[in-house]
Parts: structure tokens; sequence; C-alpha cells
């Protein structure tokens, strides 16, 4: 109940009697979070010594590591947390707190700033997934396990809100009101542990602006307004807000009937009607979309069939370009006119040995004399005309 009212008397003198100084214990910590700071630099301070948040980004996907701190730190391990909740295999199983090794068997010697170091590089090496959650209200009648409870540190999960500080400081004037009327007739007592399902409320998370509420889409929320005062406590007599003090029960049954909290649990309602009605639209589509799906995969086969008669077209191509080019042509004319040339000398040779007559002589070795001839002219002029191109593109 510490959020609703003042401390005691004995632990008010306690606190003021203090020592100013720093004891061993606090000063191990300020090393620690100086670690902390150190090692990254972009970690944002949420509430001194006691909450900071660390946000980073991997495929695409923010995600912002909150590092809470208890009150016996670091005697005891600290809470780390992110969100939005992820699957990963450092995360616990609503993929919100970190069990990593380097968590649990924390001693006040370990190095904080090493230990969220080793974490991102481990999220950088296998990059978590959004963990699937429900529209709201995950925890509104229930205490999720294994969720350490710190009344005056908010929400460690969770960013904090405005809206939401501006109402623990009108609780706490209410709270001041009742307690200086009552001190006359009832003893101090021991502040009760925070209420479950004041703690567990979630808080909507900007993505934005936080002046901005509404998305693009139109499908933004913005929470109810917190009152300024409550009415309904004005009316109750000292021995109701006593019992309401010293009994959970019926502090539930009052916060349960207040109409802020009664539009959200309709708005929710309303949010998961038309999620359902969404979702059945979407349902309506999935033919069309599955036809539409397989239309394009047998254009891209098609595309694939095309690319592949291109590729080959295109390399026979480049083959019959090669085949055709100058030079290609050239080597090919001085090879055919050194053949020509080869048969006129066999030719001659069997005339001089006597084994062809003088009339097929002259007309066989003519033939392949002009062929020589003209071959090698041609190699020659061809010559010319790739000498006076490689100057031309030089110049």
């Amino acid at each position: 109940m510490s959020w609703l009212f003042p401390l005691t008397k004995s632990a008010s003198s306690s606190a003021a009697g203090s020592p100013g100084g720093l004891t061993s214990l606090q000063q191990q910590k300020q090393r620690l979070i100086e670690s902390l700071r150190s090692s990254h630099s972009s970690i944002a301070e949420i509430q001194k010594d006691v909450e900071y948040r660390l946000p980073f980004s991997v495929n695409n996907l923010t995600i912002n590591i909150n590092i809470l701190l208890p009150p016996q730190f670091p005697q005891e391990k600290p809470v780390i947390s992110v969100y939005p909740p992820i699957r990963h295999h450092l995360m616990d199983k609503q993929g919100i707190y970190v069990t990593s090794p380097l968590v649990n068997n924390f001693t006040m010697h370990s190095d904080l700033g090493k230990i969220i170091q080793s974490l991102l590089d481990e999220f950088w090496k296998n990059p978590p997934v959004l963990a699937p959650t429900s529209a709201a209200f995950p925890y509104l009648y229930s205490n999720p396990g294994g969720m350490p409870s710190y009344a005056s540190q908010g929400f460690p999960f969770l960013p904090s809100f405005p809206p939401q500080e501006a109402s623990r400081t009108v609780s706490l004037s209410v709270a001041d009101t009742v307690s200086s009327s009552t001190t006359s007739y009832t003893t101090a007592k021991p502040a009760a542990p925070s209420f479950g399902i004041l703690s567990n409320l979630p808080l909507p998370v900007p993505t934005a602006d936080t002046s901005v509420q509404i998305s693009q889409n139109g499908l933004g929320y913005r929470m109810p307004d917190v009152p300024d005062e409550f009415p309904e406590l004005s009316e109750l007599s000292v021995s109701q807000l006593t019992d309401m003090n010293e009994q959970e029960e019926i502090l539930l049954e009052q916060f349960l009937t207040l109409p802020q909290l009664k539009q959200i649990i309709t708005d929710k309602d309303n949010l998961v009607k038309s999620i359902e009605e969404l979702a059945r639209k979407n349902l309506l589509l999935e033919p069309s979309l599955e036809a539409k799906r397989q239309t394009v995969l047998d254009k891209y086969e098609l595309l694939t069939q095309m690319k592949s008669t291109f590729e080959k077209k295109m390399q026979r191509q480049h083959e019959l370009s090669e085949s055709c080019s100058a030079s290609a042509l050239q080597a090919r004319l001085k090879v055919a006119a050194h053949e020509a040339e080869e048969e006129s000398d066999n030719i001659a040779e069997d005339f001089l040995e006597g084994k062809t007559e003088i009339d097929d002589f002259l007309s066989s070795f003519m033939e392949k004399r002009t062929v020589c001839h003209c071959r090698r002219a041609k190699e020659e002029k061809l010559q010319q005309v790739i000498a006076m191109h490689s100057q031309f593109h030089a110049s």
C-alpha cells in the first residue's frame, strides 16, 4: 500500500538517521553503475541508481533492455528484462526476463557492463524474434510467476508513461489527507505490500511522440485520464478507509468499480471483436491471395525459362560475333592463303617430276596461284583496315 499511504514514523525516523557517507556496498554499487554507463553510451537513466534502459536494433527489430537494480544491489542480482517480449534461448517462457547464466550467477564482484555487452553479442549472433502477445491485460487477475515486486520502482519491463506518474502523485496527496484524518484514531501500521492488480496493469508503450496517441491508420488507443480526486473516497468513513487500508479485497472491490477501468475493459472487448472481424475478412481474402500467389509462381517459372533461353542465345551470338570479327577473319585468310600456296607448290613439284602434263599444270597451277594471291591481298587489305580502326579509336 506504499503507493496510497505514506511511510510510518518509525521508517521515516530511521531514514533520517542514516549516515550521509557512502558505505562499501554503496561504493561497489556506484562502480557497477559506472561500468554500465561507460560500456554503453546510449543507455538512459529512468530512475537514478534504480532503473536504466538500453535500446538496440537487430534485423529491423528495436528492443529495449531494462536493467532494474533491487534495493540490496549488488548483494542481490539485477532484474534484466526486455520489451517487447521476444523468443530467445536466454529468455524465460514469457519472453520478458533474461535468464542468462551470467545474470543468474551474478555476484557483487561481477561486471554489469560486460554482462549486458555479452547479452547484446548473443542477440547479434542469434537474433531474437517477437513473441506473440495477448491484446491487453495479460496479468489483470493473476500474478505471473517469478515476477519481482518493487512497488516504488514502477514497471521494470515497460517504459515510463507520464499519465501514470501523475496518477501516483495524486494518489500520494489523497493518502496524506486520509493519514492526517486517521492519526488520532489508529496507530501507525507497517506499509502493506504492493497490491497485485495495480502493479500488473500494462501500460501503453508509445513508439513515437507520446503526445500523438493516434497512429496513421487510426488504430491507436489513448488510456483514460486519471482524475485529480476520487469523490468515492470522501464519502467513506474513517473505519471504512481503515478497512480498505488493511484488507486488499475491499480495495480491489473499490478499484474494480472505477469507471476508467470499466472503460478500459470495454475498449479491450471491442478491440478483440474488431480484431476477430478483421481476421474473418482476411480469411475470406485467402483464396484470392493464394490464386495470385500461384500466378506469381507460374510467371516466375516462365521468367526462369525465358532467362535460360536468353542466356543460351546470348552465348551463341557471342560465339558468332567472335568468329566473324576482323582479327578472326584475318587469321583465317592467312591460313587459307598459306594452304593455297602449298597446293600450288605441290603442283609445280609434280610437273617438274613429270607426273602431270603441261596443259594440266598450267590450268591448275594458275588457278591455285590466283587464289593464293587474292587471299593474300584480302588479308593485307583487312590488316590495313584493322590498323586504321585502332588508330581512330586511339585518337
